[in-house]
């Protein structure tokens, strides 16, 4: 022990030597008064994080995230951690040089030795109660069943809904503005819920239509169309932060996840009730009957599970556990607020600081991640394989049980084997049920016990053995399994190489206490160590997590020292048309024990040997009929088999377990175990009731439950906010404390308990706001309105709407005729400029059209995102963002002014409006028809077609010259109207 080790020893707690008073006054307080108390000290203009670091007693007390010292213990002081850049990085403006660092860590270890002083100010926190922020903050309140507002003016109601609207006018002396007119209407409509401009005939259809009904027939047949799914599925992608690459160092593929963004266009497209959505998203791959696509079969709501690993991965992570709690922090980031609206990634080091959730709230919800996991699914034949697999096992079992009794009929008995006594850490001899898992069925519904008959494929085609050792064996009437991936454009990930789709055996997580894993198997493959669910391999770490299987041995072992004291799982993939047994896996076996193990083996070996023979004796002579019966129906259904299917990213349930609570948010100083439950706010703090597995289908049930006063209100606020511009509760994402207060709590209880009363219907509640008063508002303001309700918070008109970037790339695709109205299918690559470069840059660029797909067909990749769309606001794929930022900046009208894209359609729209209209007068009303949706007025026809005739005489062009036409097209989509909804 060193000299400052042992003065630490003797002196923490008591009192400081003058040598000790001396070191603080000349080593530490400067640091202390220099680096550290422009922020947390009661010299602070603002203290930062709830730390005074100007006294012992502060720094004992601690912050926000805890005491700040534990005098003695230097790598247990945050202090310390944040000076050395550990978790916290102090001072932010840079690391202190080494020397303050180590004079530090000595203060600390010597037991923080302080001046006997007052302390430096007031550091006392409040308590964190969760029971009083519930009750303060109304979100966490029941929701009510308003009462309907009475209003005054009785004739202008539409709707219920906009009674609610009125009263609070009224109660300013406030009027509504008058309403849209029927054009405007009708363009708003169109691109609100399909996201594309109306057609000419389609606008001359609508305005001629006098019918009492033409409104409501014109919303019904926009929300049954197809584009609806695709306008409304770019909304919800950005809630749950799609993207096709994993951004990072080499921006490497997020491999099918358009699969995800196909099936929530089908889910809106056929208004799939909202708590399904959840329920799919959640736990879609744990439903007893899950929603089935009415044309092919396959099992849409696995699919909706794949939002969870759609965030950012990294490559060769050094400390894999920290990576796997950032992931885990997205994933609940994004859960939370998507379906919630709370951020309770805010709880994942301390207790949230405004809000009624604590860190282990935050904690017992990263449970159910743990007891989860990543595959990819062959989603098109899962359910009906699942339905082939159930009738081989009942075949094979029942075959079996007849086999046997035949067998014993005649006097031949199996051998009794005395079971193998090893510390293991599986033993397919004695695995419980739950605990045997697998991604498809080819490893049958259990394991394969020492002498039960199964069938193998040789040389000379397929034969029935008897299993000599406790294994999970592979059946080979799975053989031939085709799993369809995208073509993509970076898969460096080492584990696509191998075919493990559906064809995988996964072992319960245990802890690696041991690097040495030996593994007795039979056969050939591959076998991955999944440490604490890291699944990119493709860099230069983490490569010897997986370990060929080559068949020449009846032992494998991994070499796994770097993940000693992590969660582990291993996965092991037969290689094609071959057959793989594994029975046994060990941690930090000696020789002795192989040894044991193998003789064990051997003599079991042996006497099976002499039942096999004896029983393939009897059965020529007694039971051939038998045996060829069962061949003969294996057969039939291994003809039934889909061997061809497509692949999703999804979820799978793992090994259920909680999971620990982590000291400050750090993945290296994990606490004590939190218990899987819901937000304590709303359900208390007692462990949920898990049926079997991760719990994913309970916490479903309760982010659904009725008496949850948060998902429905989210839900009909993010409709309000998508349709009107702004949320009942501004900040769409967060209801918290910090959020902003809703302006009509009472509308947004009545839409809530609609939206239930209806299903949870979000076709219907969006019917019933278009269809109201309130929607169907002008945007042009009265003058006394904008006098008392500058932000129209009352709503006394409906603001003027700037289209999005999609919407708007989409409409000039419309207008140029090149829109090419194809759904579904892989993304179209992102057509890159000269400035878009960087490592993980696509080596090929698409086209600048995209092929004239509709943009939300167009790549998303983290690190090459389309300047145009960024341009408009579209988000960064980091975490939820249901509201997008609606700026004015220079750029929009640069872009629209030079961007090749713009520049390419207006020319191809000029063009196709000269081939259809010989004179210039048509052609004018023909484009202003299809920009706008309307005629261009006197004013505008005659400026036009004297800029037609001046520009043709000074350029020497016939006024047909598709320059000129391309120009005024050019000139129409530079305008506001075109770009805003008024």
């Amino acid at each position: 022990m060193s000299a400052d080790a042992t003065m630490a020893s003797d002196t923490v707690g008591a009192e400081p030597t003058a040598e000790q008073l001396e070191f603080f006054e000349k080593e530490i307080r400067p640091v202390l008064v220099e680096a550290c108390y422009s922020c947390h000290s009661g010299e602070s203009e603002k203290l930062q994080a709830g730390l005074f670091v100007d006294s012992r007693e502060a720094l004992l007390h601690g912050g926000d995230s805890g005491e700040a010292i534990i005098p003695g213990d230097v790598d247990g002081s945050l202090f310390i951690e944040a000076v050395r850049y550990e978790s916290y990085e102090m001072p932010p403006a840079g690391m202190l040089p080494p020397e303050q660092i180590a004079a530090l860590e000595r203060w600390v270890e010597m037991g923080a030795p302080w001046p006997a002083e007052e302390a430096g100010g007031d550091f006392t926190r409040p308590t964190f109660d969760i029971e009083s922020r519930r009750n303060e903050h109304w979100v966490w309140q029941p929701i009510e069943s308003p009462k309907i507002p009475d209003v005054a003016d009785t004739q202008w109601p539409h709707d219920e809904l906009d009674r609610f609207i009125l009263a609070r006018l009224e109660a300013q002396n406030l009027k509504p503005t008058g309403d849209a007119g029927r054009a405007e209407l009708m363009r708003r409509l169109y691109f609100d819920l399909i996201g594309l401009p109306p057609t000419p005939e389609q606008t001359a259809n609508f305005l001629s239509d006098t019918s009492p009904n033409a409104l409501e027939n014109l919303v019904d047949q926009l929300l049954d169309s197809p584009q609806f799914g695709e306008r409304w599925g770019r909304h919800w992608l950005d809630l749950v932060r799609y993207a096709e690459s994993r951004g990072h160092e080499f921006d490497d593929d997020t491999r099918n996840a358009f699969q995800y963004r196909d099936y929530i266009i089908r889910a809106l497209n056929e208004d799939v009730p909202y708590d399904q959505l959840v329920r799919e998203h959640l736990a879609g791959d744990l439903l007893a009957n899950p929603r089935l696509n009415p044309e092919t079969g396959y099992n849409e709501s696995i699919l909706g599970t794949g939002f969870w690993f759609l965030g950012e991965w990294v490559h060769s992570p050094v400390d894999i556990r920290k990576d796997e709690a950032d992931r885990f922090d997205n994933m609940i980031d994004v859960m939370s607020k998507t379906f919630l609206g709370v951020t309770v990634a805010c709880a994942r080091c301390h207790d949230h600081k405004f809000d009624a959730i604590s860190t282990a709230d935050y904690y017992s919800l990263s449970g159910f991640l743990q007891s989860s996991d990543f595959r990819e699914v062959r989603f098109e034949s899962l359910e009906h394989n699942r339905r082939v697999a159930q009738q081989i096992n009942a075949l094979d079992e029942s075959y079996r049980h007849e086999l046997e009794g035949v067998l014993q009929n005649n006097g031949l008995t199996r051998p009794t084997i005395a079971p193998l006594s090893v510390p293991s850490l599986v033993d397919y001899g004695s695995l419980a049920g739950d605990q045997y898992m697998q991604d498809g069925f080819i490893f049958g519904n259990r394991p394969t016990a020492i002498g039960d008959a199964y069938w193998t494929l040789g040389e000379e085609g397929k034969s029935l053995a008897f299993s000599t050792e406790n294994a999970a064996i592979n059946d080979p009437i799975w053989n031939g399994l085709e799993s369809i991936t995208e073509q993509g454009i970076g898969h460096r990930n080492r584990l696509y190489q191998i075919p493990r789709s559906g064809r995988t055996l996964r072992t319960p997580t245990f802890l690696l206490e041991n690097g040495d894993v030996s593994i007795r198997v039979r056969g050939e493959g591959h076998v991955v160590a999944c440490v604490d669910s890291h699944r990119l391999i493709a860099g230069p770490l983490h490569g010897e997590t997986i370990k060929p299987i080559k068949g020449n041995s009846d032992w494998v072992t991994m070499r796994l020292d770097r993940y000693i004291g992590h969660r582990i799982h291993l996965e092991f993939t037969p290689a094609e048309d071959k057959q793989l047994a594994v029975s046994l896996v060990l941690q930090g076996t000696d020789r002795d024990t192989t040894k044991s193990i193998d003789e064990h083996t051997a003599n079991a070996a042996a006497a099976i040997a002499d039942y096999e023979n004896a029983a393939n004796e009897l059965i020529n002579r007694e039971a051939a009929d038998l045996v060829e019966s069962w061949k003969r129906e294996r057969s039939a259904l291994q003809g039934q088999i889909m061997r061809r299917s497509h692949l999703a990213m999804a979820m799978m349930d793992g090994t259920s377990e909680d999971d620990h609570v982590l000291i400050r948010g750090n993945s290296s100083k994990p606490g004590d175990l939190e218990p899987r439950h819901f937000l304590t706010a709303l359900s208390g703090n007692e462990p949920m009731k898990i049926r079997e597995g991760s719990g994913r289908l309970e916490l479903a049930e309760h982010i659904n439950a009725p008496d949850n006063p948060l998902t429905s209100r989210v839900a009909v606020n993010r409709i309000w906010h998508y349709l009107m511009g702004r949320g009942i509760v501004p900040t769409v994402d967060d209801f918290g404390v910090l959020g902003q207060l809703p302006t009509h709590p009472e509308l947004l209880d009545y839409l809530a308990k609609d939206f239930d009363a209806n299903g949870r219907s979000i076709k219907k509640t969006i019917r019933k706001i278009v269809l109201s008063r309130t929607y169907q508002l002008s945007s042009q303001p009265d003058a006394e309105a904008i006098q008392t309700d500058p932000k129209n918070m009352f709503w006394h008109h409906r603001p003027p709407k700037r289209l999005e970037g999609e919407a708007i790339r989409d409409a000039l695709l419309t207008l140029s005729g090149r829109l090419d109205p194809t759904m579904f299918g892989e993304p179209i690559p992102i057509h890159l400029t000269p400035f878009m470069d960087g490592r993980g840059r696509p080596r090929k660029s698409g086209p600048l059209d995209g092929e004239g797909r509709r943009s939300i067909y167009t790549a998303v990749r983290r690190n090459f995102l389309s300047p145009f769309m960024l341009t408009f606001d579209t988000p960064a794929p980091f975490s939820t963002m249901g509201r997008r930022n609606v700026s004015n900046v220079p750029a929009q009208a640069l872009i629209l002014m030079n961007d090749p894209f713009v520049v390419e359609q207006t020319k191809t729209w000029a063009t196709r409006t000269i081939e259809q209209y010989a004179d210039a007068e048509s052609r004018l009303k023909r484009m202003y028809e299809m920009a706008f949706a309307r005629t261009p007025t006197d004013q505008e026809t005659t400026i036009t077609l004297a800029f037609i005739n001046s520009e043709s005489k000074a350029r020497d062009v016939s006024p047909d010259d598709v320059d000129l036409w391309a120009d005024v097209a050019h000139a129409l989509v530079n305008t506001k109207e075109f770009i805003f909804l008024p």
